[in-house]
């Protein structure tokens, strides 16, 4: 049981490392299909998709790779994580944290250096510790799978409606804040999360005064304006990850749309996986909350920005 929960805390901890720190837009950031890091060379953080990181220099933060390869022979100041990717630690290489290899291959030659903990779950294992155990799990047992693939193939084109809806009405609002996005992202995190505490109590306070009847439009009022957040939060975090994807892949023009729907396709793929899904959507709600309400649905600056007296207000962007 211990085994099965810590296997499961270390793929929670390496979706939202490997998601969405790299892509949070953290100063010294490279994100590349192929990445080399050659001797005397310096990075902060790497992050590949698909494609091979060789490290011969120093990366004073993380390096991650999403599936093809990463070799380490120089330092990592902090972690080296691979998900469905083969992982290679060589004789030289100092790793100043872990090394977490999920679904992938782990080769450490003796001599390498790691000061943290080295983690290695194969796929196998994964799906055993997620899946197994039969009933006694609840929803996420195998039994329950095929109506769970269902709903959410169901939540999925959804999304994709609302998503094309939002993108084609809303364009400019929607790329300006996920600009701010960029700007910070933890922050965001943190005003989302404190956001939802504040709603629901909200929501349990006009639930109380549906007793006295006046609560019913207020409680109508405020569930209609969570929608409306949770839908337009979600179009701008879509946007937010497909930007970052289509830049790591090389592409320097794309409109509002193509980022929303190549979001929309990383999200839904992340959703698909059993807990870390259910987690992950949590998550980006929090962003998505979050830079709602600092760009006021994308149509001003951090409000939570200090500003020199004087200095004048930006008009909001046109739709």
């Amino acid at each position: 049981m211990m085994k099965r929960h810590f296997a499961v805390a270390w793929l929670v901890l390496a979706v939202l490392l490997a998601v969405g720190a790299p892509l949070a837009g953290f100063q010294g950031l490279t994100i590349q299909k192929d990445i080399t890091v050659g001797p005397g060379e310096f990075q902060d953080n790497i992050f590949t998709i698909g494609g091979n990181a060789v490290v011969d220099g120093k990366v004073r933060k993380s390096a991650v790779a999403i599936g093809g390869t990463i070799t380490v022979s120089g330092e990592v100041g902090d972690s080296v994580v691979g998900i469905g990717a083969r992982v290679v630690i060589k004789s030289t290489a100092v790793v100043r944290r872990d090394v977490v290899s999920l679904g992938g291959t782990l080769e450490k030659e003796p001599g390498c250096t790691i000061e943290g903990d080295t983690v290695y779950v194969k796929g196998s294992e994964i799906a055993g510790r997620i899946f197994g155990g039969g009933g006694t799990y609840g929803v996420f047992a195998l039994s329950f799978a095929p109506l769970i693939l269902f709903l959410k193939l169901i939540l999925a084109i959804c999304w994709l409606v609302l998503a094309v809806v939002a993108a084609a009405a809303f364009p400019k609002p929607i790329a300006f804040a996920a600009g701010e996005l960029r700007k910070s992202f933890w922050l965001t995190f943190a005003i989302g999360f404190l956001a939802h505490v504040a709603f629901i109590g909200l929501v349990i306070f006009a639930a109380l005064l549906c007793i006295i009847l006046i609560g019913i439009p207020v409680l109508f009022a405020l569930v209609m304006a969570g929608l409306a957040i949770k839908v337009f939060g979600r179009v701008i975090v879509f946007a937010f990850f497909g930007e970052s994807l289509l830049r790591a892949f090389g592409s320097k023009s794309f409109s509002t749309m193509g980022a929303v729907l190549t979001g929309l396709l990383l999200v839904t793929l992340v959703s698909f996986l059993p807990v870390l899904g259910l987690l992950f959507g949590l998550f980006i709600n929090f962003v998505g909350w979050g830079i709602v309400i600092r760009t006021k649905f994308g149509t001003m600056e951090n409000i939570f920005e200090r500003k020199p007296v004087g200095t004048p207000t930006p008009s909001a962007p046109a739709a």
